[in-house]
This record gives structure tokens, sequence and C-alpha cells, in this order.
């Protein structure tokens, strides 16, 4: 019985240590990967080109290597293994960059050190930390704020397919992507859908970027690009409204908001459209990524019902459900 305990006390301690996955951001950071795969190297030699402490580098890269993400030779050189490769900045997985705790990534992902008081207020913690929210300090930040934008053009490209079939989007006539970032949804929903016209509403910088980018996909005679918020007035008259991965990022609050612009917009005659992952039946939305969205923004991850619920605050009737992979999109009309 003891041995039990103890090895459930180990299993938990295994999840809850936060030395290795912090060597990781470090190492990530420091891009150690890079430096390293060029052959075995020191921890002495490498200090200087990232910035390190010999030392300490030495300490960090010893814990590494006994977690099996570098391997240490008898001469004290330092190789990377199989997990290693994956930490560097050219590796297919992008995990680098989304470990480095100066990419908006990592630095968001160390508002978790403050998950204490999420928990006890509902309040994000990313302000706790560095004193002011996840989108101030992003839009302060020209450099983070390009590389959260091309992440997620990137995340589109994986779920617009899905997205694309899973709705006669054509039949819409006029579509606004609400929150359309740098016009990749679109893009995707005007090549799938070729009498569709579309509107992206964004933030003027992210905006100049979708308008650039619907240019260079020969779009521009089809849509057009509205810089502004989604908590203002939107563009009236279209006969959707889309809301994709939007709602997840706010409050139930800012998300009722949101949603009666769109209902706002969409008058009497067009439809709001929402898509969010809600999991496999609708209703288990995925547990990680729904404390992110509470430690970043404060927002949350949400089933149908929720969904629906929230809608009807902003006098919008949920229709249909319709599946689009791991996605769900909520069809919503005024009234």
């Amino acid at each position: 019985m003891a041995a039990q305990e103890d090895a459930a006390g180990a299993r938990l301690w295994a999840m809850a240590h936060l030395g290795t996955p912090m060597a990781l951001r470090v190492a990530a950071t420091l891009r150690i990967a890079d430096h390293l795969a060029a052959g075995a190297r020191t921890a002495q030699e490498i200090a200087g080109a990232v910035q390190a402490d010999p030392g300490a580098l030495e300490r960090l890269m010893r814990h590494l290597a006994a977690r099996g993400v570098l391997t240490r030779g008898e001469s004290g050189g330092y190789a990377l293994t199989e997990s290693g490769e994956a930490l560097r900045d050219d590796h297919p997985s992008g995990m680098r960059a989304m470990l480095d705790i100066e990419t908006w990534t990592g630095r968001a992902e160390l508002a978790f050190v403050h998950l204490l008081h999420s928990v006890r207020t509902g309040e994000p913690a990313f302000p706790l930390l560095f004193g002011r929210s996840f989108w101030a300090d992003l839009a302060d930040d020209p450099d983070r704020s390009a590389a959260f934008a091309a992440r997620m053009g990137a995340e589109v490209l994986t779920r617009a397919p899905h997205i694309v079939s899973g709705y006669d989007w054509g039949s819409l006539g006029h579509l606004v992507d609400v929150g359309g970032g740098d016009g990749s949804m679109l893009i995707s929903l005007l090549n799938g859908h070729p009498g569709l016209r579309g509107t992206v509403v964004d933030q003027p910088e992210t905006a100049a970027a979708a308008r650039r980018a619907l240019a260079l996909a020969g779009l521009g005679d089809r849509c057009d690009v509205v810089a502004g918020s989604f908590f203002d007035p939107l563009p009236a008259g279209a006969g959707g409204y889309l809301l994709s991965w939007i709602l997840h990022d706010w409050n139930d609050e800012a998300a009722v908001a949101i949603l009666r612009r769109c209902a706002q917009a969409a008058g009497g005659g067009g439809s709001v459209f929402v898509v969010e992952n809600c999991g496999v039946d609708g209703e288990t939305p995925h547990t990680a990524m729904d404390l992110r969205m509470l430690a970043y923004y404060g927002g949350r991850e949400r089933g149908v019902a929720e969904l629906a619920a929230l809608a009807a605050d902003a006098g919008l009737g949920l229709v249909a459900v319709h599946p689009a992979g791991a996605l769900s999109i909520l069809e919503l009309t005024p009234g």
C-alpha cells in the first residue's frame, strides 16, 4: 500500500513539477537546439553565443539530458535526441517558437503561474503578470502582433476545408467575416463558393494585412475590408456574419456584446454563424484550451448549449448545428 501511495505521489509530482517545462522553454528561447544541430558541443562552447552563464547553462543542459531531450557524451559535449530535434527553429512542428518565452505564445503561457488568481476570480491571469491585457500587450509589440496574425492564419488553413464544405455559404450572397484576421478564412470561402462576396472586419493593422492578402489572391473585386472593432456597429445588410474562433477569447458579457452587434447588423434578413470547437458531442470542449483561454484572456471554451444561451441573450435563436470536422458551425437568426 505504501509503495502504491509513493507511486501515486510520484506521478502527481511528475505532472506538477515546473522545472522541466521551464527548462524546455528556456532552451527554446536561447535556441540551444540550433547551436547543437551542427554537432555535439559543450555548454562552455555555446554559452557566449546564447548569452548565458556557462555554469548555469551546463546545469540546464544536464537536466534536459536526464529528460531525454539531449544526450551528453563523456567529453561533456551535448547532442540532440529525436525529441530535442523538435526544438530546432526550422523543425516543421514549429515548437521552438511556441515555447520561446519571448514570443506571444510563450509569453502568454507564463500567465499560468497565476492560475490561482483566475480560478478564484474568473479573471485572466495575464494582466496580473504583465500589468495589462493580452490584447494591449500584443498591440504594443509589432513583431509579436505580426506573429500572432500569422499563427492564426496558419491555423485557419487547417480548419478551412471543413468550414468551407460545412455549409452552403454561397447561398448567403454576402458574408462578413467578423474578426477575420488576415483574410485567410474569407479567401478559402470565396475560392470554395464562386458566387459569394465577402467583407473582413478587423483592427486597422490586421485589416491592412487582409486587404493585401485578398488582393494577392485575386479576390479584390469580390470583397472589401473594413477597419474596426466587433464591439462597434458592423456593416449592415449582409446575408451572413461569421465569428470563427472568436467567442472563446472572451468572457460571457463580451461574447454577448459581440453577438448583439452581429444580430443588429444582420437585421431581419441575415444569419449569424459561430464556429467553435465544441467537442465531438457538442458539449465537451477541450479542457486544456479552456484553461488557456481563462488564463490568457478570461475567455472560455463552450459547448453548443452554452453558446445558444449567449446567443439568446443577444436576441439570436439557434436554427441548426452543422458539423465541420472537429468544429461546429452554429447557425443563428435574429428574433
